[in-house]
């Protein structure tokens, strides 16, 4: 599993919602040890101020989910990590969280993302097949 979400380029970052609705974007992120970051960067986005912080903030609990479709239905699978998110505005932790993505991201490298990083720390595995 963990070389399957190390190898994904993209996942998708579940929260919930202050009002207890479930909230999921499709992120960049990396796989650091029992923890996962992905970062606000500057794809366009009318704020820095997204609603996926303002959740972590009210109800920590989050998860990423990354897949693979193939036709050959023989070749799917899914992982999920489930957890509790961190938002980082800064700090040590969020310079070594940027570091990485920048290794893993050349985007990230020519751009260094402007805002917080989402730090979750994983609790729990899930696959499927």
């Amino acid at each position: 599993m963990r070389r399957r979400v190390e190898g994904a380029r993209s996942g998708v970052l579940s929260t919930v919602t202050p009002d207890g609705h479930p909230h999921a974007v499709p992120c960049c992120f990396v796989l650091d040890g029992d923890a996962v970051y992905s970062a606000v960067d500057a794809k366009p986005k009318s704020t820095l101020a997204l609603r996926r912080l303002d959740n972590l903030v009210a109800n920590p609990a989050a998860c990423l989910l990354v897949d693979r479709y193939d036709d050959d239905w023989s070749q799917l699978w899914w992982i999920r990590v489930d957890g509790t998110g961190r938002v980082l505005a800064d700090g040590g932790e969020r310079d070594h969280a940027l570091d990485l993505l920048a290794a893993k991201y050349p985007q990230y490298r020519a751009s260094r993302p402007p805002g917080p990083v989402i730090a979750l720390d994983i609790t729990a595995w899930r696959s499927w097949p």
